[in-house]
């Protein structure tokens, strides 16, 4: 079996990174995102991206360092709140954003993955979510079709992988990753914890590793949170 592991995120997305690509990022804010990858794609100087992703991360982390770069110029995503360089581009016209329910999201990334080109959903049926799209009636009920989506490259973080590119997500920080691993034409992943094939338990996979084409493990993660809430102690 192959060992597609690659010294470094850079070498992971060698000879993968073009301008105008649609690329789909892993993540639910700042839970479970390819922290070294995106970086790596900061370096390199791509542009005029297009990036699927729930959000864009905060404005100087994760997504947001590509936007603060200017080299996303599409986003399609659910949320922009915790961004606001983000809000500001959209609202002065500087950046395109294609705003999808949370929902709709995971499943046009899940149907593009498996060869779905595209399905109908009662969510936004009536709203500007649906303006020019189809809306057509089944048993009586309005459903609006949305297209499935795919990527020219999915970048994923995982918790544990081995070198075939099997990989295993830790609770919440699996969000839209399984998802956009299956939906591209090259899928990069990053591991916090790289062990050799066959030391993963069969059943807890999550991606196998057909999924995967490279694979880089082992960095130094920041697990920033984007907003600390914590309960106020009682008086003594």
């Amino acid at each position: 079996m192959a060992n597609k592991v690659s010294k470094d995120a850079v070498e992971a997305l060698h000879g993968r990174l073009f301008d105008g690509m649609t690329i789909m990022a892993g993540g639910f804010g700042l839970c479970g995102i390819p922290e070294t990858l995106i970086a790596a794609i900061r370096a390199s100087g791509v542009k005029d991206l297009t990036v699927v992703s729930n959000n864009c991360g905060v404005d100087d982390f994760g997504l947001g360092i590509l936007l603060a770069g200017g080299q996303i110029a599409k986003m399609i995503s659910s949320y922009v709140g915790e961004n606001k360089l983000f809000a500001e581009l959209y609202l002065s016209g500087k950046l395109e954003l294609e705003f999808n329910p949370q929902g709709t999201l995971a499943e046009r990334i899940r149907a593009g993955g498996a060869g779905i080109p595209a399905f109908f959903t009662k969510t936004g049926v009536g709203t500007l979510v649906a303006e020019g799209k189809e809306v057509r009636e089944f048993d009586g009920e309005l459903y609006v079709m949305e297209r499935g989506l795919t990527a020219d490259l999915s970048i994923v973080k995982a918790w544990k992988g081995d070198a075939a590119g099997n990989l295993i997500y830790r609770k919440t920080a699996r969000n839209f990753n399984p998802m956009m691993a299956t939906a591209a034409k090259f899928v990069a992943a990053e591991v916090e914890v790289l062990v050799d094939t066959g030391d993963l338990d069969k059943d807890s996979i999550h991606t196998p590793g057909i999924y995967i084409d490279r694979l880089v493990g082992g960095a130094a993660y920041e697990r920033r949170i984007e907003q600390l809430t914590t309960r106020k102690r009682e008086d003594a």
